[in-house]
């Protein structure tokens, strides 16, 4: 059996926190460490604030749509903008490479959200939005 939430909000900045709240409140059905919730809100935040800052430049009249999905011991979270697009993923995905270097931004957020999460996909089409997938397993035995 699954459940399925979706909602989205507005690409400000102060709505990152909200999006961790509501990713982990939605996780917290399956008993999470407190490790786990917290890998989950981190990686949630970096991909939130990628959207804001990359994917609209910050124009908060845009949206931000998250999406989770709990599936057996596992949640999906899906965070997606429909904004600029990355020109080349395998590139923005290696270890601090930044779009926007003058922003002063380190370039880890896709490195933090592997190294959080069990499984990052990232999909995007330029000028037209950006989708990452990342998967977590919840409580399974060391």
């Amino acid at each position: 059996m699954s459940n399925i939430m979706e909602v989205k909000f507005s690409a400000k900045s102060e709505n990152e926190s909200l999006a961790r709240v509501i990713a982990a409140s939605f996780a917290a059905k399956l008993d999470p460490t407190l490790d786990e919730i917290a890998d989950i809100k981190t990686a949630v935040s970096e991909a939130v604030t990628n959207a804001i800052i990359h994917g609209y430049d910050e124009d908060e009249s845009k949206f931000v749509y998250l999406k989770c999905k709990l599936e057996g011991n596992k949640i999906e979270i899906i965070v997606e903008d429909k904004g600029n697009g990355i020109e080349d993923v395998d590139l923005a995905m290696q270890p601090l490479y930044t779009s926007k270097p003058e922003l002063e931004r380190s370039g880890m957020g896709f490195s933090v959200m592997e190294s959080f999460m069990d499984d990052v996909k990232v999909s995007s089409i330029k000028n037209e939005g950006t989708k990452v997938i990342m998967l977590k397993n919840i409580n399974l035995p060391k």
